[in-house]
């Protein structure tokens, strides 16, 4: 997977931040679903790499509990996380025991359970 999200990385566009994230989303049945973030002048329209992944999933059908894990590589030497716009849509759509595995572009890896990265997660019952 490490190579992948690097090679992805390069789709990337990132004028602003020069700071490419790329991601890919795999569901229980294997398929793999890419994103990489895309950001613009107001940089309030563009979006995460981790997002562009599970919105391509669900254009395609993937529906809650389908999927199995996400991947993400910042280019940084650093293992980042999503940013917690992204974990909230996480949330929403992994099961607690998802894995998140979040990669730095120098190799090294950290894997993370959904429950671990959102403890306090905010969802439909918080709406009533």
């Amino acid at each position: 997977m490490f190579e992948k999200l690097l090679e992805l990385h390069k789709n990337s566009y990132v004028p602003i931040s020069n700071f490419p994230v790329s991601a890919v989303v795999v569901t229980k049945d294997g398929k793999e679903y890419s994103g990489v973030n895309v950001e613009d002048a107001s940089t309030r329209a563009g979006t995460c790499a981790e997002r562009a992944a599970i919105f391509s999933a669900i254009a395609d059908g993937v529906q809650i509990g389908d999927f199995k894990e996400l991947n993400v590589m910042v280019s940084s030497g650093k293992i980042g996380t999503p940013c917690f716009v992204c974990r909230q849509m996480i949330s929403e759509l992994f099961e607690e025991d998802a894995k998140i595995r979040c990669f730095s572009t120098s190799g090294e890896g950290a894997e993370y359970t959904v429950k671990e990265l959102c403890p306090y997660p905010f969802g439909e019952d918080d709406l009533q």
